[in-house]
């Protein structure tokens, strides 16, 4: 090794796996790898220390809030409380109840892919986590929201049942836009199913409610309301949040904004509600249901665009 990668070494090793401050990512997004491994030994004191507050402060909200489905996944995965997960134990874990693995990654996932992900039960798992001193500040995704909010419902049967359903769903829009002959055309109708994709996702597996056991409250079991601690309490205790019965046609025509608490949500009845719905999503997408839906958030960038269009042709 030469003394300039020594350097470069001494220096990932010293800058931990900060979000947006990780020379490890940052080396492989230039160099092109999307699908990475988990350099565990890279971790400094300031991400453990991160994880450990994080965790901390969630222990409660999460008995307090979350689904119970979502409490026996914690359980079952025996994370530290104190300590950075390590995937490959998080997978020693998970993959015997559902097939579902953490598959690390070093940044944002065009959309197929992600969802296609899903399909062959991998979930593309951010290795950064945010900065110690702004727990409440995420410029995106990062460890803590994907493993701490997102992998502990991935032990659930029903719910990675229906991870996967989503991702066959994917699969179908591919093979609806690839078999379009204008290439305008198959823009403008994959942008549109892709908004209702999203749109149903945020809904329920990002920021999804379900009724209890009992049927006399709500719980949470969306990922992004599951690793806020502002957000899971507000999502169930404010007066100011809306909050309906899951309706398809509302949802897949509802945008939604990413940089404040939201102020509408929805809620199933059950995983297998869940499941269901995605198998009505599908056939609304078959049926050209989807080909129109409203303007707005999300968007779709380039990226996302081609990795359906690329899907399609493969199809």
């Amino acid at each position: 090794m030469t003394s300039a990668q020594i350097d470069r070494s001494a220096s990932a090793a010293d800058a931990g796996l900060t979000t947006t401050k990780a020379p490890f990512i940052e080396q492989a997004q230039k160099s092109g790898q999307l699908y990475i491994h988990q350099p565990y030994e890279l971790y400094n004191e300031d991400n453990h220390e991160a994880w450990r507050r994080l965790y901390d402060r969630m222990a409660d909200r999460w008995r307090k809030y979350a689904n119970h489905r979502f409490l026996q996944g914690i359980d079952v995965l025996c994370l530290d409380p104190k300590r950075m997960p390590r995937l490959e134990d998080v997978n020693k874990f998970m993959a015997p109840l559902t097939g579902f693995r953490a598959k690390p990654v070093s940044g944002y996932v065009p959309a197929y892919l992600f969802f296609d992900c899903l399909r062959q039960r991998e979930f593309p798992t951010t290795i950064s986590i945010r900065d110690k001193e702004k727990l409440d500040y995420l410029p995106e995704p990062d460890i803590f929201h994907d493993i701490a909010g997102h992998v502990p419902m991935h032990t659930d049967k029903a719910f990675a049942d229906t991870l996967v359903r989503f991702g066959e769903a994917a699969r179908t829009a591919a093979e609806i836009v690839g078999a379009v002959k204008d290439r305008d055309e198959r823009v403008r109708r994959v942008t549109s199913i892709f908004k209702a994709l999203a749109r149903f996702f945020w809904f329920t597996i990002e920021f999804g409610l379900m009724k209890s056991e009992d049927g006399k409250s709500l719980k949470v079991y969306g990922s992004g309301l599951l690793s806020s601690y502002g957000e899971i309490a507000h999502s169930i205790d404010s007066p100011e949040v809306q909050r309906f019965p899951f309706q398809l046609e509302w949802v897949i025509n509802q945008y939604f904004e990413i940089d404040h608490y939201q102020p509408l949500l929805f809620y199933v009845d059950s995983f297998e509600h869940l499941f269901e719905q995605v198998g009505v999503l599908e056939q609304w997408m078959k049926q050209g249901k989807l080909n129109n839906v409203s303007p707005g958030e999300p968007s779709m960038s380039e990226a996302d665009v081609q990795s359906f269009l690329e899907a399609g042709r493969a199809a």
